[in-house]
């Protein structure tokens, strides 16, 4: 019961434990907290909604129970994602709600007629939302319904909507509470939030991040593109949400630092040969590439950042250096001296050439008559 509940909640069961949307791992989940001040527990319930609740009945709790929580109004059923010291840490990063000023509680272990009831409310989900986005087009909202979720007394339902512009929706609450005869609570979310309830594979092979551990999101410019030198390609910056990538902001900071004391990008080599442009650069490895206008045949020159800057200050000076390239890069890698490889086996071509196969030798039998070599006839 507990594994079909846990799918129909939008997470998944695997031998080592559970999982789900937004996934925390308890690494201190053996550690013995004598302090007495794990009494707050991270309770998940559909998708990637979250919350925490006081467990004031000092219930034995553990990660995978089902319990019925305090909401407002009634009584709410969900899943136990998360116990111990971890979970102060997590109520940073989400935002906790309150009754009176207080942390809500948990009131009990779910019973078997609260997951009937549960169970009967998570039927109604889906044929509710579409009966839902046919009462918004009629009124003509310009507003996208993406999800309900029903409370776990079927007292409520939470109507996630998606819109571009501020949408009046009085008028709607009142169709959709005489029409399903139930307490209704409108909450819009954005886009990357909409693809992290849904959940799916980025083009990185992996889970998408909105779904399994970003809860706040901040936004993304093409600008973290310019500073990784990517492509400006809506179609491969763009995720499955349509916004930009979350992953742009991962590593822009890293790149950052490391162009600080690059030479301007807009600033040309003047040599005798010619003057020579910037087109690329390989950040980490300290390459920038530079090219010359018109010679589209020949392949752009590798230069060393300090031999950028050097050639910079001479031509302030007036001076053209002879050639560009110094010698210590030859196409884009860097000249080392003092090593060879002398580890055939590291080798990625060792298995390419055939090994010399050995002559078979004769096998003569016992018989010593065999053995004698057969007259031409």
């Amino acid at each position: 019961m507990d594994d079909q509940l846990s799918i129909e909640r939008g997470c998944c069961k695997k031998s080592a434990g559970t999982c789900s949307k937004l996934e925390v791992y308890d690494w201190l989940n053996d550690v013995v907290n004598k302090s007495g001040e794990d009494d707050i527990i991270e309770v998940r319930f559909k998708n990637t909604r979250k919350d925490y609740y006081r467990n004031v009945n000092n219930l034995k709790l553990k990660a995978g129970d089902l319990v019925a929580v305090e909401a407002n109004p009634g009584h709410d059923i969900g899943i136990v994602s998360l116990t111990g010291a971890l979970v102060k840490h997590q109520m940073k990063k989400h935002k906790v709600t309150l009754i009176n000023g207080d942390i809500r509680k948990v009131y009990r272990k779910a019973k078997t007629v609260d997951i009937d009831k549960w169970r009967e409310a998570m039927a109604l989900e889906h044929n509710t939302m579409i009966e839902a986005r046919k009462i918004a087009a009629n009124l003509k909202l310009n507003m996208k319904i993406g999800d309900v979720e029903y409370q776990g007394d079927r007292t409520k339902a939470i109507f996630y909507y998606i819109a571009d512009e501020r949408v009046d929706f009085r008028q709607l609450i009142r169709v959709l509470a005489d029409t399903f005869r139930i307490r209704i609570e409108m909450k819009q979310i954005g886009a990357r939030q909409e693809a992290g309830r849904i959940g799916g594979i980025g083009p990185c092979g992996r889970e998408l991040c909105c779904a399994t551990w970003i809860g706040n999101f901040v936004s993304v410019t093409t600008n973290a593109a310019r500073y990784q030198e990517i492509s400006l390609n809506p179609q491969k910056l763009a995720g499955q949400c349509g916004k930009l990538k979350c992953c742009l902001n991962f590593e822009v900071d890293a790149y950052i630092d490391a162009q600080k004391d690059f030479p301007p990008s807009n600033v040309p080599l003047d040599t005798e040969e010619g003057r020579y442009y910037f087109q690329k650069a390989d950040i980490f490895s300290r390459i920038l590439y530079y090219g010359m206008n018109g010679n589209k045949g020949l392949p752009p020159v590798a230069v060393s950042v300090e031999r950028a800057k050097e050639v910079i200050r001479l031509n302030k000076r007036g001076k053209k250096v002879e050639k560009l390239s110094d010698g210590v890069i030859d196409n884009g890698i860097k000249k080392t001296k003092g090593f060879e490889d002398v580890i055939v086996e590291e080798s990625l071509t060792r298995f390419d050439e055939p090994k010399p196969r050995h002559r078979k030798k004769k096998r003569y039998s016992k018989n010593k008559s065999s053995r004698q070599p057969k007259k031409k006839s």
